[in-house]
């Protein structure tokens, strides 16, 4: 988890992820939209990340309260897409905070299949995103679709590589006058 203060972290640990729980909870029904009623073993709700990881790291006796399922977009259909093109892929769709949902998700989960797939398409995605940010018309026409999907990683990656572009071309523009 990233700082207390960290508001990226927090809407992070705000996505859902799908639970089903493990044992009967007294009066917990609110969750599932039923106030008052009990929780059921194998009922199924999204719950936030933050709670669903405390939960499921939680035993009452020799089993978790709730199970935790991977979210939609760490699904098969979402990462044989990465796998063949990550950079059609639009990241923003499938949650806003994609890498830092998948890395907290990961930590909870062993599926090094997963962790090889996301870090191919951030190595794929990371050279398309540099070029766009230092081509000036990078931005325009068929990039724009692009710059879209990236998701709130993705876009400081752009900002930042933008930025440095820019100061780069303006510090070599002052270079050339003083010489």
């Amino acid at each position: 988890m990233g700082s207390y203060y960290n508001i990226d972290a927090i809407l992070t640990d705000a996505q859902k992820l799908p639970c089903t729980f493990e044992l009967d909870v007294p009066g917990l029904g609110f969750i599932d939209g039923n106030a008052g009623a009990d929780m059921k073993k194998g009922s199924q709700v999204s719950l936030p990340l933050w709670l669903g990881g405390y939960l499921a790291l939680q035993p009452i006796g020799p089993s978790p309260i709730v199970s935790l399922d991977l979210p939609a977009c760490l699904a098969p259909r979402v990462l044989n897409a990465l796998k063949a093109d990550p950079k059609t892929v639009d990241l923003r769709a499938q949650a806003a905070y994609f890498y830092e949902l998948a890395a907290r998700t990961l930590d909870l989960f062993e599926e090094d299949e997963i962790v090889d797939v996301l870090s191919e398409t951030f190595k794929k995605r990371a050279s398309e995103i540099a070029d766009h940010a230092h081509n000036a018309q990078g931005s325009v026409g068929e990039g724009v679709d692009f710059l879209r999907g990236l998701d709130e990683m993705e876009r400081q990656l752009f900002r930042a590589a933008h930025d440095s572009s820019k100061m780069m071309r303006l510090w070599m523009g002052e270079m050339k006058k003083k010489a």
